[in-house]
Parts: C-alpha cells; structure tokens; sequence
C-alpha cells in the first residue's frame, strides 16, 4: 500500500520509489552469478562426422580458394595449373565448363585459413546457378 502523508486537506499518495529492496535483489543475483560463473564449464560442440567417397569422380569442376581468399578454377584430375577467375565470372566459367553435364558435380577446395564466410559465399553463388552437387574440400 503507498505511503500516504497527511499534509492540509485530504490524503496524499506519496511518488517515491523504495530503492533498498530492488539493491537488496541485485546483490544477491550478483552474488549467485559470481559463485557459479567459474562452475559452468564451456561446452563442447559436437560437429556431424563426414565420410570419404569410395572414389572421386572423373569428371568434376573445382573451384579453389586460397588463403588470400583468391579464387581459382580448373578441371578436375587435370594437370594444368588452375586459372584464376573473379568472383563476378565464376559462375559463369563454371556453367561453361559444365555444359551439356548437368549432374557433373563442383568440387570447392580451400584453404583451411580461408573464413566459413568466403566459403559459403561461393557455395550460395554456384546452389543460385543451378548447381546441385557441391562438394567440400581443404587444401
């Protein structure tokens, strides 16, 4: 029930707020969260397993990233060094060597220093163009 002052005429509420209960609570949930912070121990996250293929494909388009983040392109199993594309032409460098193989699948190897982010950027352009086997690799 508010305080209620008795001043001349009639009752009064008071507008205060009583600061000591809502101190009283934060110290105490202080206190708590200080004792069991150093008992929570960091969890593990647990990533899904791969597997190996039984064996590579014959054929295949792969798209390489390097630690600059750089990217390359190349026929797979061939021994020519792989040539370097933009971002803007990749997709369409790709489509051209896939032509007239649609299931042919596009393998994207990088650099284990390479972010998640520059990565999937590539894998987002090639899944908007059509291409429905993507397969992961590091360098």
């Amino acid at each position: 029930m508010p305080d209620v002052s008795r001043r001349g005429r009639g009752r009064r509420t008071m507008n205060e707020i009583n600061m000591v209960p809502f101190i009283d609570v934060m110290l105490v949930l202080l206190i708590i969260f200080m004792v069991t912070a150093p008992l929570i121990t960091p969890s593990q996250i647990s990533l899904p397993s791969v597997g190996q293929a039984d064996r590579t494909p014959d054929v295949y388009v792969e798209v390489i990233i390097d630690k600059t983040e750089r990217l390359q392109l190349r026929m797979g199993q061939d021994n020519r060094p792989p040539a370097e594309v933009s971002a803007r032409e990749l997709v369409r460098q790709v489509q051209t060597l896939r032509a007239g193989a649609e299931d042919m699948p596009v393998l994207v190897s990088a650099d284990k220093e390479v972010t998640y982010n520059a990565v999937m950027e590539v894998v987002r352009q090639l899944r908007a163009a059509g291409v429905n086997r993507v397969a992961l690799s590091t360098l």
